[in-house]
């Protein structure tokens, strides 16, 4: 099952643009991971959803970030490798939890066909609105990597990815990650539960 494809609509391109460009921790983080050089390098999930859900709630001040998930694409890369970019961004920024995966492996956790790209391999991640990434281009422009699409995240919604296909696993990351507790203005799909 291949997702539909959804284009990002430019006044949310604009305004995620805007939001990030906004937030220093966020810009600082973006080019640390340009200054990797990582085929297919982007930041993702959290990073961005969650700076969405801010901005819809008006909160005053960023909510805090377990970690920073950097995505990169290198079908000849090992989790050593991972490893060894976690060390790298650490030196660049010690205060951040960085977590890198590389996507080209990521497949095998969930039994699928190989990967073409990141954004193939975040197309099977558990809520739509959390299929996200971000990049700072060599030209110092924000790339950005959703498969299905901004529209729900500046909605408001929190649905499960039917690619993903595991209701039990959405149910139990949205009470584990309390996001009905910290943005309250979500809300969720009818087609999740």
């Amino acid at each position: 099952m291949q997702p539909r494809s959804y284009s990002i609509l430019p006044e949310h391109y604009e305004a995620v643009s805007a939001l990030i460009a906004a937030d220093a921790f966020r810009m600082a983080c973006l080019t640390a991971l340009r200054s990797m050089a990582l085929p297919q390098g982007y930041i993702g999930a959290g990073f961005l959803r969650n700076a969405i859900w801010d901005a819809l709630h008006n909160k005053a001040f960023a909510t805090p970030l377990n970690d920073v998930d950097v995505i990169y694409f290198c079908p000849n890369s090992t989790q050593s490798q991972d490893k060894h970019i976690e060390a790298e961004l650490a030196r660049l920024m010690p205060d951040v939890n960085w977590q890198v995966k590389n996507q080209a492996r990521m497949h095998l956790l969930h039994g699928h066909e190989p990967y073409a790209s990141c954004e193939e391999a975040i197309s099977y991640w558990v809520e739509r609105e959390t299929c996200v990434a971000i990049k700072l281009n060599d030209n110092d422009k924000l790339e950005l990597l959703a498969p299905f699409g901004l529209s729900s995240s500046f909605e408001g919604s929190l649905s499960i990815n039917p690619m993903h296909g595991r209701p039990d696993v959405f149910r139990a990351r949205v009470e584990a990650k309390q996001w009905l507790t910290q943005w309250p203005k979500l809300r969720l799909e009818k087609e999740t539960f």
